[in-house]
């Protein structure tokens, strides 16, 4: 039998602070270190244009963070994407936690598997209010609301048209516009 080591978040500070993971591109997801997929330049032109275009929508009220660590119980995963509570003061010390998460997203051109199962399960068991998944190759983005036992109860998938957050229902997203596509 054998039995993997599982890390904690701790653990892997740890193992950041003493340079163990310089220049490796790694994040904890469910206790286990993950190799993360190199970003290609759609991935990256999507990411940047999805962030500005969130930046302009929702300025004042939530902060767009691009690529950076959060914090869950068992996990530091980087999303593409994190719609947080302002202000950027609040984070000098710790990183986003769930309960500062309004959303999160995931730019997805060749680990659409991986986000829509693996890290989909662990955004709802932390309690994650909505995750979106913009799969690029099919041109369709994935809407995942109400975390309930390890995973989302609601899902709607757009390709164009408009779209609200939870958080702010009021605001009107444009699919296409966001998504350049």
């Amino acid at each position: 039998m054998v039995t993997l080591l599982k890390w904690t978040v701790p653990d892997y500070h740890h193992l950041i602070e003493q340079g163990l993971l310089d220049g490796k591109k790694v994040e904890l997801l469910d206790g286990n270190l993950v190799t993360m997929a190199p970003e290609e330049p759609l991935h990256s032109y999507t990411t940047n244009t999805v962030a500005d275009y969130l930046r302009q929508n929702l300025h004042g009220i939530a902060l767009v963070r691009e690529a950076h660590p959060i914090t869950l119980s068992q996990s530091e995963p980087e999303p593409d994407i994190a719609i947080v509570l302002p202000s950027q003061e609040r984070y000098r010390e710790k990183h986003p936690q769930a309960e500062d998460i309004f959303w999160l997203m995931e730019i997805a051109h060749s680990t659409q598997a991986y986000d829509l199962n693996d890290k989909k399960q662990i955004y709802a068991q932390e309690g994650i209010p909505e995750y979106w998944v913009a799969d690029l190759t099919n041109r369709q983005l994935f809407v995942f609301r109400a975390p309930d036992n390890g995973d989302y109860r609601l899902q709607q998938t757009y390709s164009d048209g408009i779209i609200c957050s939870q958080a702010f229902p009021d605001i009107k997203i444009s699919v296409q516009e966001m998504l350049h596509w």
